[in-house]
């Protein structure tokens, strides 16, 4: 017979101890408020979504795999908070007249979690695998969210701020800025490598898709490298490999520069992992313990 789960007590709040910002939430909910945030204020200013029917077609896709594969999987029933997000990333970012690519697309994104796994680590965020492959096999039927805040800077401040403190409170926030540091040095540079004008390499940044970028993709703690170094590594790697695909006219830079990047970088530390691992199994064998117990 099991034994009852323990019930972790919760020490009382030390007098004048200050509340981290937005405690009154659960860090679960957080982001997926946050990403709701997104939605309505890049909707109701600019209409970036195609259409309601479709960005709800891709969020409850997503929960309804995820419900399904972790029942399979892990044998039990999974929070919807991570689906949700990868869903509704979906339903803002991806662009067609039809349904299927909105349903396809959200379920290529959650399969991943559970397919693509090594080291029952997955290697690539959910959302950007799925909407890469799809831009990438069905470029016709297929677009991705391109709206720019432009001159209108309320929303695009609100969104900011709000993302930097969140993912401060997470600890991520030096991806972020590790990445849009780098991207507007490369911008700066691609200005004057191709003579175009600074502001119109700059400008992609301040779009609904960068922020869904920046915010949710590139800071994905289940599929960043585990050292805060190597996320900045990472972060800059991405921008870095995104200017080069810019240069080369690729459309969807961002999308495949994570792409790439991100699961290399997460193969790399999995095998240095290993290595270390083996290497300590190695020398526990050999040491004089070790070898008393042969």
């Amino acid at each position: 017979m099991s034994q009852p789960a323990s019930v972790p007590v919760m020490s009382p709040q030390a007098p004048g101890t200050r509340k981290p910002l937005l405690s009154f939430l659960e860090n679960r909910y957080v982001p997926p408020a946050f990403i709701t945030l997104i939605l309505l204020v890049g909707h109701l200013s600019f209409g970036i979504l195609e259409s309601y029917p479709k960005t709800l077609v891709a969020i409850v896709t997503s929960i309804a795999m995820e419900m399904i594969l972790g029942r399979i999987f892990f044998h039990k029933w999974l929070h919807p908070a991570s689906a949700y997000i990868s869903g509704i990333s979906v339903g803002i970012l991806v662009r067609s007249p039809a349904f299927w690519p909105y349903a396809l697309c959200a379920a290529i994104s959650i399969m991943s979690k559970y397919v693509l796994r090594v080291k029952r680590r997955h290697i690539w965020n959910p959302s950007n695998f799925g909407i890469s492959v799809l831009l990438f096999l069905a470029a016709d039927t297929v677009a991705s969210l391109s709206i720019q805040w432009g001159n209108y800077v309320l929303p695009m401040a609100v969104i900011w701020v709000l993302g930097s403190l969140i993912i401060w409170r997470h600890r991520r926030f030096h991806i972020t800025a590790t990445y849009v540091a780098s991207f507007l040095v490369f911008a700066f540079l691609r200005s004057w490598m191709i003579g175009s004008p600074w502001q119109s390499e700059v400008a992609p940044i301040t779009g609904p898709m960068y922020q869904l970028f920046i915010f949710f993709m590139i800071t994905d703690p289940k599929t960043t490298v585990r050292s805060k170094r190597g996320q900045i590594l990472v972060a800059f790697l991405v921008a870095l490999l995104e200017m080069v695909l810019r240069l080369r006219q690729v459309v969807y830079a961002p999308f495949y520069a994570l792409f790439f990047v991100g699961p290399a970088a997460m193969l790399v530390e999995i095998w240095l992992e290993t290595r270390k691992q083996n290497a300590a199994k190695i020398a526990t064998a050999l040491s004089p313990q070790g070898q008393e117990n042969i």
